[in-house]
């Protein structure tokens, strides 16, 4: 190798390790200590497409994320973190969001973790599941977690509608589905939309259930022009509504 080649080789060699040396780790990148981070809760369960905790992932997270940090001052972690439902990993966040629920299956452990998070002061938003099928099999996995509590809608009243945004009546948004065949419901028996919550001993809403409607097309679709801007408005508002409730009581 002559001397100019060599010089080359240097050259070359300094700036691979100048940029290994420079570049934070990919660790490092996704610190979120200090951040609110959007979790998205894992189950098992699949249904007839796939599982069913995974549905509009990632663009339905990440486009939440978005509107979250850009309509709020709440320092926000740029990606959603997934957790599965039995990891004591859940502690350490405030807020969970799960989806699919008809097709939701918890072991006696998962139940006992969930039942744990809510009564310590977690927050979960339940979205995207549809008619009476998919109700009683929901109701009877909340059973496992609260045996002794019921599911009961939340007044249009309730904190939760005005924290943030002013929010004076419910609206069922439609899946991707069920707006390409102009209709706003998913199932037949799918109609109105509900919002119903779970509630601890001194009245805090730990579980907010949206039945018959589904949110995550809603944040999904947002930028898409055929998706119409005030289902994926009302959405955000309701969405961002929840964190702060979460993140103040």
């Amino acid at each position: 190798m002559n001397q100019q080649n060599s010089l080359i080789f240097f050259l070359l060699f300094a700036l691979i390790l100048g940029m290994a040396i420079s570049f934070p780790s990919h660790s490092n990148e996704n610190d979120d200590s200090d951040l609110f981070t959007f979790v998205r809760l894992r189950y098992s369960g699949n249904s007839w497409y796939g599982n069913g905790w995974d549905v509009d992932l990632p663009a339905s997270d990440r486009n939440f994320i978005r509107k979250l940090n850009q309509a709020t001052n709440i320092p926000v972690a740029r990606y959603e973190k997934i957790i599965p439902v039995g990891s004591p990993a859940l502690f350490d966040y405030p807020f969970a969001y799960i989806l699919e629920v008809g097709t939701l299956n918890l072991t006696k452990a998962e139940a006992a973790n969930l039942r744990e998070y809510l009564l310590r002061g977690g927050f979960i938003m339940v979205d995207d599941f549809h008619g009476g099928a998919e109700w009683n099999h929901f109701y009877r996995q909340l059973k496992k977690i609260f045996p002794e509590r019921e599911p009961e809608d939340i007044p249009i009243t309730h904190p939760i509608f005005d924290c943030f945004f002013d929010i004076d009546t419910l609206v069922q948004i439609p899946g991707i589905r069920s707006l390409y065949n102009g209709r706003t419901y998913e199932r037949r028996d799918g109609y109105p939309a509900y919002c119903r919550g779970v509630y601890d001993d001194h009245g805090r809403l730990m579980m907010m259930i949206n039945f018959n409607t589904d949110l995550g097309d809603a944040w999904e679709h947002a930028a898409e022009r055929f998706y119409p801007r005030k289902y994926s408005d009302w959405a955000y508002r309701l969405g961002i509504n929840a964190v702060v409730y979460a993140l103040t009581h």
